[in-house]
């Protein structure tokens, strides 16, 4: 899943160099170990790609005893390279993932390290976040960012259909939907291909449908019984009916591209998209037009009228690394530099991370749009991470097929419940 991409807009014209020189000041303590740590991330583009270069060189910097190889790899092969990797007999020092289930059927492995004892001098100080880097009480892994998933949106685009302000409400993103078409442009656009977005309705609707009590348990039972998740379903369908998506939307990348969904909303081809925060980050890298950002707003997944799931609630998660446990003490004082004021005010800065773990770096934030989707995240009653993540990686898995399969035409408003509780 294509999620650890990261919000540029506006400031993605700072220099991601000043990295190096800026982070030169602390966040590491040990710096004693030989040897090389191979660094698993996900950041293939900037500005995530260089920030995470220039990182890894300033920490070499302060331990000239330690290489730090780093590996860029595209999100989406994740799913399938970590698991063969901690099978293997050359795992990464350092990997990303994103916690919930995910990590915690990596951990049953046994080559995920514990890193609670390494990490307790300074996890407290990153707030409950880290709880989804937690697997029966231990941290297994540290985050260094959280998101929320909302709409991106083209201003220009919803005024030339008479839209004046984003819709509130499930009524009104329909009637906005109506108003875009009326105006030759394409409402919605979507990466169908990728699968992961399609979930994101589903996931969204049902965090409008059920009640957190609901949410939580479902999730812990890794069962959907109740009926709001059939309900979920239903309002998939009853969406994608009103056909608000571009013409070949199941062949479409998510981020991949010009003619993926970020490019096509990146280059006015679509007034918005349903992602996460990091997604102008991803349409900045996709643009013909430099300033794309300054011309995108952002607002919150509409209200479900009558639905019981409250409507402050959110769907999203983060993004962490972490540690096989060949090279585990070195691989938590990486991580602790990687959550230290100085790295994470860079990134704030560059663009490459838009909801950091660490206070200090949240008081750099300086676009309004940027500012508007952080007060949002700390503003929310509840965020439910992503159901791929949340849950186990084979009920996850199983879950992105069946939303997928309800946009290609296939299956029932109850398909999705039946593939998770249907998956082992």
């Amino acid at each position: 899943m294509a999620r650890g991409k990261r919000l540029a807009v506006a400031a993605v014209a700072v220099s991601v160099a000043a990295l190096t020189a800026a982070c030169g000041g602390g966040g590491s303590s040990s710096g004693s170990s030989n040897g090389t740590l191979v660094w698993w991330h996900n950041g293939t583009a900037d500005p995530l790609k260089t920030a995470w270069d220039q990182v890894a060189a300033s920490y070499q910097q302060q331990n000239p005893k330690v290489t730090i190889k780093v590996v860029p790899i595209q999100n989406e092969q994740f799913t399938t390279k970590v698991p063969l990797a901690l099978q293997s007999s050359s795992p990464p020092d350092i990997y990303f993932n994103q916690g919930g289930g995910l990590l915690a059927t990596q951990t049953e492995s046994g080559r995920v390290a514990d890193l609670t004892d390494a990490t307790k001098g300074f996890v407290k100080d990153l707030g409950p976040a880290v709880e989804e880097w937690q697997v029966d009480g231990k941290q297994y892994g540290i985050p260094y960012d959280s998101h929320v998933v909302g709409f991106w949106y083209r201003k220009d685009l919803f005024q030339k259909a008479g839209i004046a302000n984003p819709p509130t409400t499930m009524e009104e993103l329909n009637a906005d939907v109506a108003k875009l078409k009326g105006a030759g442009v394409t409402p919605i656009a979507i990466g169908g291909k990728d699968r992961w977005p399609d979930a994101f309705y589903y996931d969204y609707f049902a965090v409008r449908e059920c009640s957190v009590n609901t949410l939580t348990s479902s999730v812990k039972a890794k069962k959907f019984t109740d009926p709001c998740f059939t309900k979920a379903g239903q309002d998939v369908l009853d969406f994608i009916a009103s056909k608000p998506f571009q013409e070949g939307f199941n062949g479409t990348p998510a981020q991949q591209g010009a003619g993926s969904s970020a490019g096509l909303v990146a280059n006015g081809q679509a007034a918005m998209e349903l992602q996460g925060d990091w997604d102008p980050s991803v349409m900045a890298s996709l643009a013909t037009d430099p300033n794309v950002g300054q011309n995108l707003g952002w607002f919150p997944f509409p209200a479900v009228t009558g639905a019981p799931g409250d409507p402050k609630a959110a769907l999203g998660g983060g993004d962490g690394f972490s540690c096989t446990v060949a090279n585990a003490q070195q691989c938590a004082d990486f991580l602790k530099y990687l959550t230290s004021d100085e790295v994470q005010t860079k990134l704030v800065k560059a663009g490459a991370a838009v909801i950091p773990v660490n206070a200090t770096a949240a008081q750099q934030i300086t676009d309004p749009t940027i500012k508007q989707v952080f007060d949002y995240s700390h503003g929310v009653s509840y965020v439910q991470t992503y159901f791929d993540i949340a849950l186990p990686t084979n009920q996850g898995q199983a879950l992105d097929d069946a939303a997928a399969d309800l946009f290609a035409g296939k299956g029932g408003a109850d398909a999705v419940a039946k593939a998770v509780n249907g998956a082992s």
